[in-house]
């Protein structure tokens, strides 16, 4: 009996521990399909929400989303690894960030999901054309804001830029500026409420969704998002980029279902890129 029950203890231990075990694997597997994404939280957030809601689950993946108002912590979490990945910004911004920062994150490949155009608007002017000789145009202040500002209204004939100046243009780059335009320099959340006081201003696509403009209805000119560098992607900490997750999640932000809800939700505002 004794050895019997040594035998019967010695199965009942190996099941618990094969059981244990059985246990960490599939909290791993589940782990690994498991993400946590820092975003801003228009458009992105309200984007990952939607995929949250909607399709993580029937793709087998569990969906966390961290909001952040700044645009700095979402790349210093994915650097120091609170959070798997971000969405918030584009190529320009992060080329920028990773030089100044020593720090190595990179566009996950494919996972480009949408534009928030920059659109000129004005209060009294019809067409960008009708800009008199010495008109104000108002420009978000940033660094890349302003250079992507600019090159806006060289595409549109208004100034040329020095050649090669990239994306870190200001107005001191301008070489022809035929009207003789005047540029005010202001913070970008600040360039829809400066309306009344300039005769137009290039303004983001999320602070003009904010202040109700569209640059489907309301811009004189907008960019387009074919080949445009500023459309925002999903970033991770260079060597994630394959990781099951995050390749989940880079087809379903890329999906006609993601395509769909930005178009019916944004008016233009936010313009899929994919």
């Amino acid at each position: 009996m004794r050895n019997t029950a040594k035998i019967t203890t010695a199965v009942l231990a190996g099941a618990l521990t094969f059981g244990l075990t059985a246990c960490g694997s599939g909290s791993d597997a589940a782990a690994a399909d498991t993400l946590t994404v820092a975003a801003t939280p228009t458009p992105q957030g309200e984007i990952l929400t939607y995929v949250k809601d909607n399709l993580a689950k029937k793709a087998g993946l569990e969906l966390e989303v961290k909001e952040f108002t700044d645009y700095v912590t979402p790349n210093t979490a994915v650097q120091q690894g609170e959070v798997d990945a971000n969405y918030f910004q584009h190529q320009p911004y992060l080329d920028d960030f990773n030089q100044k920062n020593g720090t190595d994150i990179v566009a996950v490949p494919g996972a480009t999901v949408h534009l928030e155009p920059l659109g000129v608007y004005s209060k009294t002017l019809k067409k960008l054309t009708d800009l008199e000789q010495g008109a104000t145009v108002a420009l978000p202040n940033d660094t890349t804001n302003e250079a992507r500002a600019l090159k806006l209204l060289e595409a549109r004939g208004l100034i040329r830029l020095k050649s090669g100046v990239g994306y870190a243009a200001t107005p001191k780059d301008v070489t022809a500026n035929p009207k003789g335009l005047k540029f005010e320099e202001l913070e970008a959340a600040l360039l829809p409420r400066s309306l009344g006081d300039v005769d137009a201003a290039v303004i983001n696509g999320n602070y003009a969704l904010e202040a109700d403009l569209s640059p489907a209805r309301n811009a004189l000119a907008a960019e387009s998002p074919e080949g445009n560098p500023y459309g925002n992607f999903l970033a991770v900490k260079k060597g994630h980029e394959n990781d099951e997750a995050v390749r989940k999640l880079a087809e379903l932000l890329t999906s006609p279902e993601v395509k769909k809800f930005i178009q019916d939700k944004y008016d233009g505002a936010v313009v899929a890129a994919f």
